[in-house]
């Protein structure tokens, strides 16, 4: 079996965050388990260029991956090198895996594949749901969905990573078929941390990209709410005059000197999810949520949004707390945990590791993506 991954960013492009990951990682098992797997992809890294040569083949961590130079350094993505190699190649791949939507790599891309007759799977990533499509670039994606999209999206097979994400698909664009599968999480060789200490005081951290759509701004408006003593650490980057507006609130919601802007961290995220008793993650919109599993895995508990891709998944295994977008909701939440429920963040530091462990790594989840190629193939 012959995969062909398509989209517009990938390692180590991290500026992107957890969707560059996620692919990479699908990517690098599938090719460990035996499935052919190449990636184009382009030298996109934000406003800057991947410091790769273009239109060579490179082993990434195992995998075949060509970076295209893009002519647009914005969101669209614009490859026509990319595009061409792709109208010369693709009839050697039995299936071509598209990542990502509203860019002109995933778009013309699916194109091509249905003018050569190559069966198509989209993963959206979270760009197809309301939010997102209401958010930013409106006039351009309608665009695309008028004169393009909707017809490619309806003659392509959905890949999504949660019941959250196949209903709000569901609610957009009429496919083949859709499935839920997982995504893969690249978590930390397993290793015992020391019991975490217990402080006078709750320690929250908020870890991830700082975006509007990441919630931060409700989470500041939140803590000045909040009744229990509490220290707040933010890790992630962004756009600098969005975090200067964010630094701004919380100095007009006199909190300042409760938080810490630690900035960007890599390799050593785990050590810092661990130090912390709750990872609070108030998303307006989120696909799935890597960095709730990546948290869980270290034994740090979660609050997060009703809208987390992995909010059904975390009350279910009894993982956290789920809370809706709203300074009032989040602060009520944090003042309950603090109050009453101390046991049960001890208790999840004992039995997450291994709940996440077993469900988000490893043979079985490989195995599901196999059958999904398998299966649209056998249907073609």
């Amino acid at each position: 079996m012959r995969i062909l991954h398509i989209t517009a960013a990938y390692k180590p492009a991290f500026i992107y965050g957890g969707p560059t990951m996620s692919v990479a990682l699908l990517c690098e098992q599938l090719s460990e388990a035996g499935a052919y797997i190449e990636v184009f992809t382009t030298t996109a890294n934000g406003v800057d260029e991947l410091s790769m040569i273009p239109n060579e083949p490179v082993i990434v961590d195992g995998v075949m991956v060509t970076y295209f130079t893009r002519i647009t350094k914005d969101h669209t993505h614009f490859s026509p090198a990319l595009l061409k190699a792709l109208l010369g190649r693709i009839n050697e791949f039995d299936i071509v895996h598209i990542h990502a939507w509203w860019n002109l790599v995933s778009v013309l891309s699916c194109h091509i594949a249905f003018l050569k007759k190559v069966p198509v799977i989209i993963s959206p990533r979270g760009m197809l749901s309301n939010y997102t499509f209401s958010n930013k670039n409106v006039g351009f994606k309608n665009l695309i969905h008028k004169v393009l999209g909707r017809r490619l999206l309806k003659r392509s097979h959905m890949h999504v990573t949660s019941a959250k994400e196949s209903i709000a698909v569901s609610k957009l664009v009429t496919s083949l078929s859709i499935t839920t599968i997982s995504n893969f999480v690249k978590l930390d060789e397993e290793k015992n941390y020391p019991e975490k200490l217990a402080l006078p005081y709750l320690k929250l951290l908020f870890f991830s990209r700082i975006e509007e759509k990441k919630g931060l701004d409700i989470l500041l408006d939140a803590l000045k709410l909040v009744s229990v003593p509490y220290h707040l650490t933010i890790a992630g980057n962004g756009n600098k005059d969005y975090i200067d507006r964010l630094k701004t609130i919380a100095i007009n919601n006199h909190i300042d000197d409760k938080i810490t802007w630690a900035g960007f961290f890599g390799n050593n995220k785990f050590d810092l999810l661990h130090q912390h008793d709750l990872l609070v993650l108030p998303s307006h919109d989120e696909n799935f949520g890597n960095v709730v599993i990546e948290s869980l895995s270290v034994g740090t508990a979660v609050l997060i949004t009703e809208h987390v891709g992995l909010a059904n998944y975390v009350t279910d295994n009894k993982l956290g707390w789920v809370c809706q977008t709203t300074p009032q909701s989040v602060s009520d939440a944090i003042n309950d945990i603090g109050t009453n429920h101390m046991d049960d963040l001890k208790e999840i530091a004992k039995i997450a590791p291994g709940i996440v462990r077993s469900d988000f790594t490893g043979h079985k989840l490989t195995q599901e993506y196999i059958n999904l190629y398998q299966k649209i193939i056998g249907n073609e």
